[in-house]
């Protein structure tokens, strides 16, 4: 297995950053303009922005740290990656089809894991001028300074996206909430939970390491609670990188109805699976 460097995590958070940005310049260059577009096998979106950013952020992570692994959502698994104690874990443009319809929400999501626990993380939405990150240890921050959760003033109910089947449970087990709104960019939607713009967010089972990985990192140093529903606490750069059905929750009360919902609605692994899982 490879060794760790002696790069900290906060390092590797500026590092991140400064690659962030950048492809952000780069992607407002396509974004609100014509683009050549395609579906790939399992039917999500990319667009050439996608895959030009890709090139460009291996070029610029692995270059400054040549002895971390590799994960990204455009690039072929390899397994390769296993063998590092630290892996980039790369989403160019997280919500490509909103990055596609014109709206603004979409994010650059990368973060480095270390023995399977991001160490680094960043959440950078270009077109709203948004930088949410975070380093083991030293807290999270949005656009430089440090990230405090703050519930909106005059909300009366928890304010909660959540996908059709699940609303309709947390209903029937008596939640008093509001829906909130689903942005295309799942690593958005999670830090809005940091933020205290959203109470809580949830996922269907299947979302991959690329998908929140970076947010994992910003929301446990914001205090905030994420797990999944039926294993808990989440480990990332496994050989599978799929994960059951999430919860982001910004206050306690609501892990225990979140987590009843999502398993009537998506149920849990038989406990081989599980173990599987934990690997």
């Amino acid at each position: 297995m490879t060794t760790g460097t002696a790069t900290t995590a906060a390092e590797d958070r500026e590092l991140l950053r400064s690659a962030a940005v950048n492809a952000g310049i780069i992607a407002a260059g396509y974004f609100r303009t014509e683009f050549r577009t395609w579906t790939k096998e399992n039917a999500s979106p990319v667009s050439e922005a996608d895959l030009v950013l890709d090139q460009f952020l291996g070029n610029t992570l692995l270059g400054a740290r040549p002895d971390y692994g590799w994960l990204s959502e455009e690039r072929a698994d390899n397994a390769q990656r296993l063998t590092h104690r630290r892996v980039f874990i790369v989403d160019p443009i997280d919500g490509t089809r909103g990055f596609i319809r014109g709206e603004d929400s979409w994010t650059v999501t990368l973060a480095v894991v270390e023995d399977g626990i991001p160490i680094a993380g960043v959440v950078y939405a270009p077109a709203r001028d948004e930088m949410y990150d975070a380093a083991l240890g030293h807290g999270a921050r949005f656009n430089g300074r440090p990230l405090v959760r703050q519930r909106h003033p005059g909300r009366t109910a928890p304010l909660i996206p959540a996908p059709g089947a699940v609303h309709q449970e947390l209903q029937a087990g008596g939640l008093e909430y509001a829906r909130g709104p689903a942005y295309p960019s799942l690593a958005y939607r999670l830090v809005q939970v940091a933020t205290g713009h959203l109470d809580a967010a949830v996922t269907r089972r299947g979302a991959q390491d690329w998908d929140i990985a970076g947010a994992a990192c910003i929301l446990r140093e914001a205090g905030v609670g994420f797990e999944d529903v039926c294993i808990g606490a989440l480990r990332f750069n496994r050989p599978e990188i799929r994960h059951g059905a999430l919860a982001a929750f910004g206050e306690p009360s609501l892990k225990a109805p979140l987590h009843a919902a999502l398993v009537k609605v998506y149920g849990c692994p038989q406990p081989q699976e599980v173990d599987l899982e934990r690997r």
